[in-house]
């Protein structure tokens, strides 16, 4: 047996969720920044992005994304 909910009428609740979530990814991203620069720093190499590793990290992404869609369900 399923539930379904009234729609909510007020948009307040979407526009938190942008910016919590726009927030939120800023602060990953820059985070995630900050940590490949300190690692190159270490290894004393410049950083460098092959198209393997960018293809590596867009399937990651796109794995993070379906787990964050699924929590709806």
């Amino acid at each position: 047996m399923t539930e379904t909910l009234a729609p909510i009428k007020s948009s307040s609740w979407k526009t938190k969720t942008l910016l919590i979530g726009g927030l939120l990814g800023a602060v990953v991203g820059l985070g995630a920044a900050f940590l490949l620069i300190k690692r190159a720093e270490q290894k004393g190499t410049p950083l460098t992005l092959t198209p393997q590793k960018g293809v590596q990290l867009g399937v990651t992404i796109a794995g993070l994304l379906r787990s964050i869609l699924s929590l709806g369900d």
